[in-house]
């Protein structure tokens, strides 16, 4: 079964090129990304991983752990790793779950039989604190993903965690937002929003991102 936004992510204990990780635990109380690879040495898995890894210090930032999975053993990942440094001009700081067993892959429904029977499709899982799926994206394997976005996409889940607003199309961090219409009482909008907010339809207001 698929699954699906506020699914809790499923835990697994699995090896990885830093040593042994029962998913859980080793998020603690931080926000997570899972993101898998269809296998090593491919030349689009070897370009998302470097670019993870020089973003690196943006997730740590945003208090996110990452971690990669391939359905490759670990002394292949060991060299692959080797390569990515080499190709990418950087430095591999984060662990890469070897899968070879497919747990993983299975209870994350990374096989998709009608695009390949054995190798996992880009799949990407950002889950938070409290360990419930927040976001889960598809590519293909022919298409690179686009971690600027995927960090976009964080900044906005913890802002609205936390704020009445949800924040609109194309919006980047510092960008006016929009009060969530279920928000109503003048006295408590007053509360919340004291840079106070422009109304272009009752049920679209837009208001300067209140965490700034």
């Amino acid at each position: 079964m698929a699954l699906r936004l506020g699914d809790t992510a499923p835990d697994f204990t699995q090896e990885s090129t830093e040593g042994s990780i029962r998913f859980h635990q080793w998020l603690g109380n931080s926000w997570g990304v899972l993101f898998s690879h269809p296998k090593d040495f491919t030349p689009v898995c070897t370009t998302e991983l470097g670019a993870v890894a020089k973003l690196k210090g943006e997730f740590d930032k945003r208090k996110v752990k990452v971690l990669a999975l391939s359905v490759d053993p670990l002394p292949s990942h060991a060299e692959w790793i080797n390569d990515i440094n080499q190709t990418q001009s950087t430095r591999m700081n984060f662990p890469i779950i070897a899968d070879a067993n497919r747990t993983v892959s299975d209870l994350y429904d990374m096989i998709h039989p009608n695009a390949n029977d054995t190798l996992t499709v880009r799949s990407v899982f950002v889950i938070d604190p409290k360990k419930k799926i927040r976001l889960i994206l598809t590519y293909p394997a022919s298409t690179g993903r686009n971690f600027a976005e995927i960090l976009r996409a964080i900044d906005s889940l913890q802002l609205t965690d936390n704020y009445s607003v949800a924040t609109p199309a194309d919006w980047q961090q510092g960008d006016d937002c929009v009060i969530v219409p279920s928000l109503t009482d003048p006295k408590v909008l007053k509360e919340k929003f004291p840079k106070g907010w422009k109304e272009v339809k009752p049920y679209l207001r837009i208001t300067p991102q209140p965490n700034q």
